[in-house]
């Protein structure tokens, strides 16, 4: 998780994965639509690799990079699941500042 959560992090990488979200690109295609060098995006990419964010694929000499969003949707799970966890203690706060509220 704190791999992933370092590839968010970067506002470069989360370019490059809304890029993806459209379509799927190789590494010269995503160098010439963020306007930095090639290395730059090759480690951005190895990051977002890392992170099982993006997979790549090869056709002929190129490699197409593309997004997985079962990465993501496994965050969203456990996220849910945080907020559900406090959503009974969010209530009973509540309810005793009302009942606080109207003891006053």
């Amino acid at each position: 998780m704190n791999t992933l959560f370092k590839a968010l992090n970067d506002p470069t990488r989360r370019q490059i994965l809304e890029m993806l979200r459209v379509q799927s690109l190789t590494a010269g295609e995503i160098a010439d639509a963020c306007q930095v060098g090639k290395p730059t995006v090759s480690h951005h990419l190895d990051i977002l690799r890392q992170a099982e964010l993006v997979e790549e694929e090869r056709q002929g000499q190129f490699r197409r990079y593309h997004l997985n969003t079962s990465v993501v949707e496994d965050v969203m799970v456990w996220l849910g699941g945080l907020i559900e966890a406090t959503k009974p203690a969010i209530k009973k706060a509540a309810a005793k500042k009302l009942k606080a509220r109207i003891s006053s």
